[in-house]
Order: C-alpha cells, then sequence, then structure tokens
C-alpha cells in the first residue's frame, strides 16, 4: 500500500535502509520517536502477550535482533531482524497505527487474563497475517509475517476460486 511504501522511503532517507546494510536498531528508534513517538526496545526472544501489549500502551515495540539462518532465507519460525524491519518498523512510522497500536496496548493494562488473549489474539492476526483487497481487486497483504516471508506472502495473496 501506498502508507507503507512511503514509509519505507523515509526509513531509506533516515535510518540507512538498503540491501547492503542491516540499520541500526537505536537510529531507526531514534527515528521513530521523532516520528511517531514509539520506540524500539531489543528483545532476546519471544515475550508473554501481556508484556507485548504493555510495551505498546507506553509505545514501546519489542523486537528481536537476530538474523535467520542462511538455510532458510524466506522463512524463520519466530520473528528475526529481517521480520522486524521489513514487516514491523514501517507500519511504526505510521501516527495512525502507532495510535491503534496505543490503544490495544491500553485496553490490556489491567484485562483479565482472557481478555488479554483476545487483545493479543486481535492484533497478532491483523497486524501479522492481515489481508486487505486493493482498490482493483487484487489481495493485498500488510502484515508483517507476511511481508517479511516471501513463501507466506505468496501462498497468502494467491487468487483462488470461489467454491
Amino acid at each position: 500500500c501506498k502508507e507503507y511504501k512511503t514509509s519505507v522511503n523515509l526509513l531509506k532517507k533516515h535510518c540507512n535502509y538498503n540491501r547492503n546494510t542491516i540499520p541500526q536498531i537505536s537510529e531507526i528508534s531514534s527515528f521513530l520517536q521523532l516520528q511517531t513517538n514509539f520506540r524500539l526496545r531489543p528483545v532476546a526472544g519471544l515475550i508473554s502477550s501481556r508484556d507485548f501489549l504493555n510495551g505498546l500502551a507506553f509505545r514501546t515495540f519489542f523486537c528481536t535482533q537476530y538474523i535467520r539462518h542462511p538455510s532458510m532465507p524466506l522463512y524463520t519460525p519466530e520473528p528475526d531482524i529481517c521480520h522486524e524491519l521489513l514487516g514491523h518498523v514501517p507500519m511504526f512510522v505510521d501516527r495512525d497505527f502507532c495510535d491503534f497500536s496505543q490503544e490495544i496496548g491500553l485496553a490490556s493494562l489491567g484485562a483479565s487474563d482472557e481478555d488479554v488473549l483476545k487483545l493479543a489474539r486481535c492484533y497478532w492476526h491483523s497486524v501479522e497475517f492481515g489481508l486487505c483487497r486493493g482498490e482493483d481487486g487484487t489481495h493485498k497483504a500488510y502484515g508483517a509475517g507476511l511481508l517479511s516471508s516471501f513463501g507466506e506472502l505468496e501462498y497468502s495473496c494467491k487468487e483462488r476460486s470461489q467454491d
């Protein structure tokens, strides 16, 4: 979508996004703070839904730093830096998306475990694997899990018969 492309162009201009380097999380975080008041916080791996949503409430996105194994360049079972930089970070350049993310996070504060799980699923199913229909009627991916995995992207956007 045009918002994603605009965000990636801003990241290229301000954060050294290019084919030859892996941008530094600290530089991206500084840029995001100026752009949308969101920040990146490195984590070693997956964290609980409650902790993840709590971070969103305070405009913090937890992201991993390792890179996928070269034997599987098109897919990784857990989020890696490619997933974060290609899938999530461009979304956090957009203020509307950041406000939406913060609202989901705020709703989780003090919520029951059951409600946290519902909020996490809602966020996960849209932000990780979201699809929408473009103006031309074709499927468009906006989920980070799709945008960072060629195999998942190809499968999810493939035209299928209605039966």
